[in-house]
């Protein structure tokens, strides 16, 4: 076993046990979180690595980065998710390798990525995602604005509501955001039944958002390290 390897195997342990007793604390089964390994600036080797442990969800934030890998990784049975913001002229390249897109957060997206599945001949999972702060460049739709657009992303052709997603504000309380965040999910599952997905969290704040109901945490620097400045 790489060196590596071994940093990787302790990591992912560590992982999922600050998973399991978070599910512990809030009452849970631990089945019903998925951690997602968000692999921005590591290497395609890692993700090899990460999908021998038995790692089944991957995200990436940057298409030129995402793409390549994907293409590279492309017979791990693995779930992709494109978890950045995304901007309407990447569409056509991320639907053709993405599983679940985290980071819808506007009508004009909706079109653009199910014309894209559609032409793929495709099927993507997508989410909403919440703003729930004021911050600017981070994206993300005001909770007012979440039905209407899990509505459009609900009948549009080729992609399927599955959810919301958010990021904790800077300098705030995690558990007061994602409390707020699992309110939103309520109001959502209420009129989509089938949108069950609560992406939240991430290696700073994992057990806040396990004990809002996330059922999807992304974690990158707690399983993988401190980024890298370049991709080899």
């Amino acid at each position: 076993m790489s060196s590596r390897e071994d940093q990787l195997t302790a990591n992912l342990a560590a992982v999922r046990e600050r998973v399991a007793k978070a599910c512990a604390a809030a009452g849970r089964s631990v089945d019903e979180v998925t951690v997602i390994a968000v692999t921005k600036t590591f290497p395609a080797s890692d993700v090899r690595l990460l999908s021998g442990l038995g790692v089944t969800d991957v995200a990436e934030n940057r298409d030129q980065e995402a793409s390549a890998k994907a293409a590279e990784c492309r017979d791990l049975p693995l779930r992709w998710h494109f978890v950045g913001q995304l901007q309407t002229n990447k569409v056509r390249s991320v639907a053709s390798y993405s599983d679940v897109v985290h980071s819808v957060d506007r009508e004009r997206l909706v079109t653009a990525l199910s014309r894209a599945a559609t032409q793929a001949d495709r099927s993507l999972h997508c989410l909403v995602q919440v703003a729930l702060d004021d911050a600017e460049g981070r994206g993300g739709v005001r909770p007012g604005g979440v039905p209407a657009l899990a509505d459009a992303i609900a009948s549009t052709p080729g992609l399927t509501l599955g959810g919301v997603m958010a990021v904790a504000p800077l300098g705030g309380d995690p558990a007061a955001a994602f409390g707020r965040l699992a309110e939103v999910a309520a109001a959502l599952r209420a009129a989509h039944p089938g949108a069950t997905m609560i992406s939240a969290g991430m290696s700073g704040d994992l057990e806040e958002a396990v004990a809002c109901g996330a059922t999807h945490v992304r974690v990158g620097t707690a399983l993988l390290g401190g980024r890298r400045a370049i991709v080899r």
